[in-house]
C-alpha cells in the first residue's frame, strides 16, 4: 500500500514534469487537442485510483503515456465504429516515442514538443490566443492561472482556448516545424509564450514548482535555439532566461530582494557562463538586435556584477534606450529612468 497523499505528489511532480510532452505526443496524430488532453486527465485520475493499492510505477510518466494512449485507442475506436469513419488507430496511439523514450528524458521527444508549439502559432488560429493556447497546452497552465497573466476573465480565457482547440482540429492544422518562408510569421508567438511561461512560473507559484517551470521554459527556449539554428532571437531568448535562471538561488523565498540588493555569491556561475556562450551564438548571426538578446544583454550586465563587484550602469544605459526605442512597455521606460536616476547618484553595487 503507498499513501494517498504520496501517489498525489508523485502525479503531480509528473504532470509538471512531463504534461506538454505527453500531450505533444497523443495530439500529434490526431490533431484533436481536447481528445487528447481527456486522454491524459482520465491517465492522472486513474492513477489516482490504482497507484494506492498496486504502488508507484518505476516510471510513472511512461504508465501516464500508456494509459492515455489506451484511453485514446479506445474512443477513436468506438468513434470509427458508430461513424463508419476510418481513424488510423495506430498513428494516433502511437509516435516516434514511447515511454522508454519519456524515462530517458527530454533528450528523447523534442520534436514534437516543438511541433505543438507552432501548431498553436498557426496563423489559422487567433492571433490573440496562440500564446495562451501555448501556455496551456505545451507548459500546463490552467485557464485561470493564464487568464490573470492577461487580465481576461477566466471563463472568458477558457472559452478561447476550447475554440482555439476546435479550430485545430476541424482545420486539420499540421503538427510540425515551419519551412523556412512560414517561419517569421510564428516564431515570434513562440518565443513570447516560452518567455510567458517563464514569467508565470515564478510570478503564480511556490518555490518547487517555481523553479521546476523555469527550468522547463529555459530547456524549451535552449531547444528551440537548438533545433532552428538561425534565428538570433531565439538564441537571445535562450540567452536571456539562462541569466536569469542563474540568479535563481537568490531569489527563494516570498520575498525577494530587488536585483542590485542580491547576494551575487549566491547566483550560479556555471549558468552565467552558459547564457554568455548563448549570447554570443547569437550576435554571431549578424543580425540586427531584437527584443530578446538586448533583455539577455542587460542581463548580463547585471550577472557581470558577480564578477566586478559593480554594475556597469553606462551600458545598461545604452541597452535600455535601445530596448525603448524597440519595445517601448512601461517596464523598459520604467528601467531606463531608473538607471539615468542612478547614474546622477553616487554609484554602489
Amino acid at each position: 500500500m503507498t499513501s494517498p497523499d504520496e501517489v498525489r505528489a508523485v502525479a503531480e511532480r509528473t504532470a509538471r514534469a512531463s504534461y506538454g510532452r505527453i500531450l505533444a505526443l497523443l495530439a500529434a496524430s490526431t490533431r484533436d487537442l481536447a481528445l487528447s488532453e481527456d486522454a491524459l486527465a482520465d491517465a492522472f485520475e486513474r492513477a489516482l485510483r490504482t497507484w494506492p493499492d498496486a504502488g508507484i510505477p518505476s516510471n510513472p510518466d511512461g504508465w501516464i503515456l500508456t494509459v492515455a494512449r489506451n484511453r485514446l485507442r479506445d474512443v477513436l475506436s468506438s468513434a470509427a465504429h458508430r461513424t463508419g469513419v476510418e481513424v488510423d488507430l495506430d498513428g494516433a496511439a502511437s509516435a516516434d516515442a514511447g515511454p522508454e523514450a519519456i524515462a530517458a528524458g527530454r533528450d528523447g521527444i523534442p520534436d514534437k514538443r516543438l511541433e505543438l508549439l507552432f501548431a498553436c502559432a498557426h496563423p489559422a488560429i487567433d492571433p490573440a490566443v496562440r500564446t495562451p493556447l501555448m501556455l496551456q497546452a505545451v507548459m500546463g497552465f490552467d485557464a485561470a492561472q493564464i487568464a490573470r497573466a492577461f487580465d481576461v476573465e477566466p471563463a472568458t480565457m477558457a472559452q478561447r482556448l476550447v475554440r482555439a482547440k476546435r479550430r485545430i482540429r476541424d482545420a486539420g492544422i499540421p503538427f510540425r516545424v515551419p519551412s523556412r518562408a512560414e517561419m517569421p510569421e510564428r516564431l515570434s508567438t513562440v518565443l513570447e509564450a516560452i518567455y510567458g511561461a517563464y514569467a508565470i512560473g515564478w510570478l503564480d507559484q511556490g518555490d518547487d514548482v517555481r523553479r521546476s517551470l523555469a527550468d522547463e521554459a529555459r530547456w524549451l527556449a535552449v531547444l528551440t535555439a537548438s533545433l532552428l539554428d538561425d534565428e538570433p532571437e531565439a538564441w537571445g531568448l535562450a540567452a536571456l532566461l539562462t541569466y536569469a535562471q542563474s540568479r535563481a538561488p537568490a531569489r527563494i523565498g516570498a520575498d525577494w530582494p530587488p536585483l542590485d540588493e542580491q547576494d551575487a555569491a549566491l547566483w550560479d556561475a556555471a549558468l552565467i557562463a552558459e547564457a554568455a556562450a548563448l549570447l554570443r551564438r547569437a550576435s554571431a548571426l549578424g543580425a540586427p538586435l531584437g527584443r530578446f538578446q538586448l533583455e539577455a544583454a542587460i542581463q548580463a550586465v547585471h550577472c557581470d556584477r558577480r564578477r566586478t563587484g559593480v554594475v556597469d550602469l553606462d551600458a545598461l544605459e545604452k541597452l535600455y534606450a535601445g530596448l525603448v526605442a524597440i519595445a517601448p512597455t512601461r517596464g523598459a521606460h520604467d528601467a531606463l529612468t531608473a538607471v539615468r536616476a542612478r547614474r546622477g547618484a553616487p554609484r554602489h553595487p
